[in-house]
């Protein structure tokens, strides 16, 4: 004799279960909540770390930048003394640079300033 009737521990068994997920689902949900929270934080952290860093590495960087453009406008202006200290008095030796390079490049224009200052652009030229 079988009935169709469920035993009484099925039904209870059955609200039983229900009452469970009734309050697991929701902590479920807080639980979830609260680790999706702990991910964002660590992820903001290290995002913050990593602006950090590159900000420190982009001083240093400028800070070496500097140092190597003084560096080298030392030389210049050691390379200028030298060169200044190398031709001062030698107005001869000047001209005939210039006069020998005025023979060797043929295509060189030469601008002569006139009175006001203005330089004749290519007048007898064309």
């Amino acid at each position: 004799m079988y009935s169709n009737k469920l035993p009484m521990w099925g039904i209870g068994g059955i609200v039983i279960f229900i009452l469970v997920l009734l309050w697991a689902i929701p902590q479920y949900k807080v639980w979830t909540q609260e680790l999706n929270g702990k991910a964002l934080f660590k992820e903001a952290e290290w995002s913050r770390q990593i602006a950090v860093e590159e900000a420190r590495a982009k001083k240093e960087s400028a800070i070496l930048e500097a140092e190597a453009e003084v560096e080298r406008a030392k030389g210049v202006a050691e390379a200028n003394d030298i060169v200044a200290g190398s031709l001062e008095g030698n107005e001869e030796y000047l001209r005939y640079l210039w006069i020998n390079g005025l023979q060797t490049n043929e295509m060189q224009v030469i601008y002569v300033p006139t009175e006001a200052g203005l330089p004749i652009l290519e007048a007898g030229r064309r």
